[in-house]
């Protein structure tokens, strides 16, 4: 059987790994094997990021709407359970958006909420 040599391919691979771990501190740009560790847990932070950020704009979301809603007579949970009774299907993002840009189209759900 012939001698396969691999150094063409591990090389493109640890190329390839030193290239994305650039501007990384220390050793974790330099060294493969510490370049890789580095890549391995940059990559999973990156998607643990992307899911929490959905959080992190539903919380803003919320607080938006909760500050504009208390000072129009109404708390963010009754305004939400009177938008749902009412049939209006906005989510909260609209809502939010709504609630800093557009006072008066705001000032209008809340009223067909409390109706």
């Amino acid at each position: 059987m012939p001698r396969v040599k691999r150094g063409v391919v591990s090389h493109r691979r640890h190329k390839k790994v030193l290239k994305q771990t650039k501007g990384q501190a220390l050793t974790r740009r330099t060294l493969f094997r510490r370049a890789n560790e580095a890549l391995l847990h940059s990559k999973y932070y990156a998607t643990v990021g992307r899911k929490k950020r959905k959080d992190d704009f539903r919380r803003l979301w919320i607080a938006r709407i909760n500050a504009a809603a208390r000072p129009l007579g109404m708390t963010y949970s009754k305004l939400m359970a009177g938008l749902k009774r009412a049939g209006v299907e906005l989510d909260r993002k609209i809502l939010a958006d709504l609630a800093v840009r557009d006072d008066k189209a705001f000032a209008q759900l809340v009223a067909a909420a409390k109706a």
